[in-house]
């Protein structure tokens, strides 16, 4: 690569000025009131229920394996439905708050003009409350009702998206993708202290997959709504560096994705070999995408961005899909 990162990144474009948000005259009309559906399906919205299920998707086989491994069991019922619900709860509480945090940019650009926030559905104070409510009780209730190590993991993934993430890397650094990455990988080890109190090797490796599998993911995003993210000021990668880097960091990242999913099966008793397979198959098909990604980059075509996105989606619940069933085979 000859291009210069500092060069990049010397003059990152700047956020413009929020919309001005119009009052109406004395005596006009007042906006109705949304109805109590509308306003629930708002509030539900702030919690973006897609990023939460798939948050949720790593934190169930983490819990199977790490009953296995360390007791030879299944996790308790009580144990799994608190820690799936307080995970819910506390990924929509970084959510909502997200929103508060984000709500001058989100107006500036079409993938999140739609926002509740953006649209004025709901006060910002109110927004705020919500958010810092239903995190308190997610943090409260892990601490309660699982242990207080899985409630610290909880409380400190929320503030980690919100203050680190949301606040200084995301409006500062084209790597807030990389960093941001600890929030979406935090369900696993969450799950993992669920059931055991503590923390091993193998948690820290589906960790990792995790952490490794977000660049791609996000930087092809990305690369869909640069526009967006210029018009907001955000320095995505793709907005202040060439397509072909962002490309080439996606295959970097998709071999140290694989490599570091098939470290289970080396270390016995991390996995069988359903595992192995599934891993190398999905895995092997994940970096070929990466590779397709820089080919139509390097050959001025199109990239197709989303084609990566969608299939990064269906790698991760396929492989942890084969994380739950291989905890039976152990």
């Amino acid at each position: 690569m000859n291009e210069d990162p500092t060069r990049a990144l010397a003059d990152p474009p700047r956020p413009q000025a929020r919309k001005r948000i119009e009052l109406p005259a004395p005596g006009a009309e007042a906006p109705a009131k949304p109805d109590l559906r509308t306003l629930i399906g708002a509030y539900v919205s702030l919690t973006k229920p897609r990023i939460v299920e798939l948050l949720l998707i790593t934190t169930i086989p983490a819990m199977l394996v790490a009953a296995r491994m360390e007791f030879d069991a299944l996790p308790s019922l009580t144990a799994v439905l608190a820690t799936l619900i307080g995970g819910a709860l506390a990924a929509g509480s970084a959510n909502a708050i997200n929103c508060y945090i984000d709500r001058d940019i989100d107006q500036l650009m079409a993938r999140t003009s739609r926002r509740p926030l953006a649209k004025h559905q709901i006060p910002p104070r109110n927004a705020l409350i919500f958010g810092l409510v239903i995190g308190a009780i997610a943090v409260l209730g892990m601490g309660f009702l699982v242990n207080w190590l899985a409630a610290l993991l909880t409380f400190g993934a929320i503030v980690y998206y919100d203050v680190v993430y949301t606040i200084w890397l995301k409006r500062t650094t084209p790597y807030n993708t990389v960093w941001g990455g600890a929030c979406g990988a935090a369900p696993v080890l969450i799950g993992w202290a669920a059931v055991t109190g503590h923390m091993s090797w193998m948690a820290w490796v589906l960790f990792a997959i995790v952490f490794l599998w977000q660049p791609p993911h996000f930087y092809v995003l990305a690369m869909k709504f640069k526009d967006d993210y210029a018009a907001a000021g955000i320095p995505m990668l793709p907005v202040v560096a060439p397509a072909k880097r962002v490309a080439i960091e996606s295959v970097v990242y998709g071999w140290l994705m694989l490599v570091v999913s098939l470290v289970p099966v080396l270390l016995q008793p991390g996995a069988t070999w359903l595992y192995g397979v599934v891993a190398l198959v999905t895995g092997g098909l994940f970096v070929l995408e990466c590779h397709k990604l820089l080919g139509r980059v390097n050959r001025g075509e199109d990239p197709k961005p989303m084609r990566l996105f969608h299939w990064s989606t269906s790698y991760l619940t396929l492989l942890f899909l084969a994380v739950a069933v291989d905890s039976f085979l152990m």
